[in-house]
């Protein structure tokens, strides 16, 4: 049987971190690896994961089965936190999946049982691992236009114009707050203008969510998916706990599907019950758990506001640091985009050839898209990134 296969493609994203790891320089800046890191350079578990952990073990009772939609009390927490207090509780269903990946893999094949031909529109560029999550189960994708890769700006006016020509029923995949790769974000207005649109075409808005917290708050970030809460009949909500709760390797997210009336949602709670059952049968538990008991105790749940607000806090810094070091050292070129963009990633803006000579050279690591993660900045290492960044771009 195996003999048929061919050696898949090695993911671009892998094969830096080898690279990376098997450089022998001091001075290396590893600025691909998509997890946070402090300015040590350490991933760490957040000091109220250990204790909602500890808790964890002193009071659980069982490792059984949880059911398909996994716990009940975990979703309706993590259903509060992205819809608000007041959200659409009556026509929501909320399902723990595992991660946002698994989110993502779930509502695709909601798509496909419900509307399968029906296209999904993502926008360009979009994260890497929409499309073979979505499309590699079968979905038809299309592409909307989004960033300006020369002027470091969203192009709203030729994504309203590209939605406007969706046909009623397909959906449009939407980043609500930290848009990866590119770090720019919708506007409030432009929040409205899209959410007309999508009123006007008759659209689903599909809003991937793995950042709530890490640009202003955790309200603020879920404007997008209240905004389109009140306007819409039918959404979905993917959303992640790996990055905001430090969550990685647990793989704890949830995916919420708005429908029409508490009939509709009813039905379509058993529906993605079934899917579930037939792709990984039940959620993983751990993480999950850690989280509901956060959300749900007072102390513990401003404790992790708080270190939110740090991770948010060094990621603004480091933004701000580089883009005023390029000023300073490169005052003929615009980085002016590092410190208007948001989360962790954004784009350089650099080409091809000078990411390899910034590698080769220098010791500094990204993908070949220019797409940087700026947890990888210090205060440290920022100058010697700034000059490196110079020296390439004047090929000295």
């Amino acid at each position: 049987m195996f003999e048929s296969l061919q050696a898949a493609q090695a993911d671009a994203i892998l094969g830096l971190i080898a690279e990376y790891r098997n450089d022998p320089r001091d001075n290396k800046i590893d600025l691909g690896v998509g997890v946070y890191r402090t300015a040590q350079g350490d991933t760490p578990v957040l000091d109220v994961v250990k204790r909602a952990e500890q808790m964890l073990v002193d009071q659980q009772m069982s490792k059984s089965y949880i059911g398909t939609a996994g716990a009940a009390d975990f979703n309706s927490a993590m259903q509060a936190l992205v819809f608000g207090d007041a959200g659409p509780t009556d026509r929501l269903a909320t399902i723990q999946t595992p991660g946002g990946s698994g989110s993502l893999r779930v509502a695709a094949g909601m798509i496909l049982r419900a509307s399968p031909d029906a296209s999904v529109w993502v926008s360009e560029p979009t994260w890497a691992n929409h499309v073979p999550l979505l499309g590699g189960a079968g979905v038809t994708l299309k592409p909307y236009p989004y960033y300006d890769t020369e002027n470091h700006v969203i192009k709203i006016d030729e994504m309203l114009a590209a939605l406007r020509m969706a046909p009623a029923g397909d959906i449009v995949l939407l980043h609500a707050c930290c848009h990866n790769p590119s770090g720019l974000d919708l506007s409030v207005d432009d929040w409205q203008a899209v959410a007309d649109v999508v009123v006007e075409r008759e659209l689903v808005p599909f809003i991937d969510m793995a950042y709530q917290g890490f640009v202003e708050n955790l309200d603020s970030d879920a404007y997008a998916v209240r905004l389109m809460a009140e306007r819409v009949p039918e959404m979905m909500v993917a959303t992640s706990c790996s990055k905001n709760f430090g969550l990685y390797r647990d793989r704890v997210g949830t995916l919420s599907l708005l429908a029409a009336d508490t009939a509709a949602r009813d039905i379509v709670s058993s529906q993605v019950n079934n899917l579930v059952r037939s792709i990984y049968s039940v959620p993983p538990d751990h993480g999950a758990a850690v989280v509901s008991l956060i959300l749900h105790d007072e102390g513990l749940r401003g404790a992790w506001v708080t270190e939110l607000a740090q991770m948010r806090e060094r990621l603004i810094d480091m933004r701000v640091l580089l883009a005023e070091a390029l000023a300073e050292k490169a005052p003929e070129h615009n980085f002016s985009h590092l410190a208007r963009a948001t989360g962790m990633f954004c784009f350089l803006g650099v080409t091809v050839e000078q990411i390899a000579r910034l590698k080769k050279d220098f010791g500094v690591y990204m993908v070949n898209s220019s797409r940087i993660n700026v947890a990888g900045i210090t205060p440290d290492n920022v100058n010697y990134l700034a000059d490196s960044i110079v020296a390439t771009l004047r090929n000295e």
